[in-house]
Parts: structure tokens; sequence; C-alpha cells
């Protein structure tokens, strides 16, 4: 892919009147934050996937943080240890974030391909329209998944108001849902980012895993199955799927210490990551013209594909 200087690219003024990475710029029909950005450029350059690697994609806000626990617990049995003392964003590393950039950790805090033959899991919030030529690169194997976007939308306005410097200055509701419906949020916009790997499932589900935060809430059991059979280690018994679905279960997570925690975790509390995780939250913040004005966008950009449940679920 290539990749234009950073300079030249396109930018836009994104939350209210933070100075603090408040521009985006556009990379391949993209918004990223400057940090982000360089993360990429880094990332594009030099992030080689091996056959078992394990990539959780996501937009922000759509369930990522309770993937992470659930993927590394199927891939790593009998590591409640290591969810109760560590954070799921510490288990399962951002390539564009502890990885690769500026905030990137040194030493990184987990195996190099040379030294483990067990699954690295990785996330990413990067669309398969800017990663996808790198991790077609190997066999390794991309879990993705979706949530509606009214709630996708209520959580990342709840999400940006906790940290700090939006402390005595929100981010308005309005410019929040004004952002998000024009695809001026990072990552955004979000329909092209949940299409570009929805389209890839369908055409290649040995190597794509698409899944809904919404299925995963009505039926974990069943999806939590699925997933390890996907990854190519199933479960023996149906206590061991039990077991991984409450020791992951978003209640449990949050009353760990580790989790309840105020320290800052790249700009956020660890407590921030675990707020209300209930699905249709977004009719206690939406008023009825911001939800008509997204079910439009909705209906013409998804028309049915994605999200099956009935509507008023939502």
């Amino acid at each position: 892919m290539e990749i234009q200087p950073s300079t030249s690219l396109p930018e836009v003024k994104q939350i209210g009147d933070h100075k603090s990475d408040s521009y985006l710029n556009q990379f391949h029909g993209f918004w990223l934050t400057p940090i982000s950005l360089q993360a990429t450029e880094e990332l594009l350059e030099q992030f080689k996937p091996i056959s078992n690697d394990v990539i959780l994609a996501s937009f922000p806000k759509t369930g990522t943080t309770w993937l992470k626990s659930l993927l590394y617990s199927i891939v790593n049995r009998s590591s409640i240890d290591q969810l109760t003392r560590n954070h799921p964003h510490v288990l399962v590393p951002q390539l564009e974030l502890q990885v690769y950039g500026p905030h990137a950790i040194s030493p990184p805090p987990f195996p190099a391909p040379d030294t483990s033959p067990s699954n690295r899991i990785f996330s990413t919030h990067l669309p398969y329209q800017i990663i996808g030529e790198t991790i077609d690169a190997s066999d390794c194997r991309v879990v993705y998944v979706a949530r509606n976007p009214k709630d996708t939308l209520v959580s990342v306005w709840h999400f940006v108001n906790s940290m700090e410097t939006f402390k005595t200055t929100p981010w308005p509701l309005e410019k929040a849902v004004d952002s998000f419906c024009k695809g001026c949020v990072p990552f955004g916009p979000y329909y092209d980012h949940v299409l570009g790997y929805q389209k890839q499932s369908v055409e290649r589900p040995k190597k794509f895993f698409f899944t809904t935060y919404e299925e995963l809430k009505s039926d974990p059991k069943t999806h939590v199955k699925k997933l390890a059979e996907f990854l190519g280690c199933p479960f023996d018994n149906k206590e061991q799927v039990e077991e991984v679905v409450r020791n992951c279960s978003i209640e449990t997570l949050r009353n760990h210490d580790v989790n309840k925690s105020s320290d800052i975790f790249y700009y956020f509390p660890y407590n921030s990551y675990f707020r209300k995780g209930q699905v249709g939250d977004h009719k206690n913040d939406l008023t009825k013209d911001m939800i008509d004005r997204i079910d439009t966008i909705t209906n013409e950009k998804f028309q049915g594909s994605i999200f099956k449940h009935e509507a008023d679920s939502f």
C-alpha cells in the first residue's frame, strides 16, 4: 500500500475546542488521530503477522474489551489468574497503540514469533481497507466484532468524556452525533469499517470470523464455542465453555480490582472500559430525531445485512 506523507493528508477538526489530538487526518478514506496515523505507518511497514496469530479487529467501543478477555481465555485455558491481575488491554495489546507508534511499550509484553509456538493475540481498530494487505500476507485468523451504531455512538461519547481534559468542557452529544453520522470520528466512517470486514467474512469464512456484540450477549455459550472452533482450539466439554463465559462475563470482569482502578491507561482510566455494556442503552441518551437520523443512515448503508435482530431491540 502506498503511504502518502502525513503532512499532505486532509485534516478535520474533531472534538470541541480541545487542542490535544483534536485534529483527524484522512488516510485511505478513514479518519485517524495524528498519533494513530504515525503508528499505522510504522505498522504497515514493519508488522509481519505469522500463521498462528489471532487479530481482534473492531471499531472503537463495540465490545473490544470483552472480546479480548474471551479470546485470551479461549486460547490460553486456565487463565483466570491472568484475568484477575491484568486489564484485558494489557493481555491483548493494540497494534497501533501499544505495539507501534510513539507510545509503544518496550519491551513488548507479548512473545516474539521466534520464541513462542503459541498463538499471539493482537487487537486493532484499523479498517480492513487499510490493514488488509498486511493481514492477508499470512494465514493469521481475524475476529471482528460489530455493535449497533446507536449504542456504539453513545459508548464513544461517554468514553471520550471520561478523559480528564473533558471533565470541565464535555463533548456535546449533538456534536458527537453529527460527527459520527458524517464519519468524522477516530477510525471512522463506522459503516465502511464494519462493511469492510463483513465482506471478507462472507468471502473467506475460514480466515475471518464476524460476530456482533448483540449476538454474544444473547447467547454467549454458543458463540464462544464457535469462536474456539474457528481458532482451532475447540473445547472438550460444555463445562469448559461455561467456565470461560463465567470468568469473562462483564459483571465478573468489572469487579476485578485492576478493572475498577482509576489509574490512567493511554489517556483513559481503567474503569472507563467497563461502563454498562447494555444492549439498547442509547435510548437513555439519544433523542428521537437523533435515533431517526442514525437509523436512516444504517438502513441505507447496511440494508439489513448486518443486524438481523428486531428493530425494537435497539
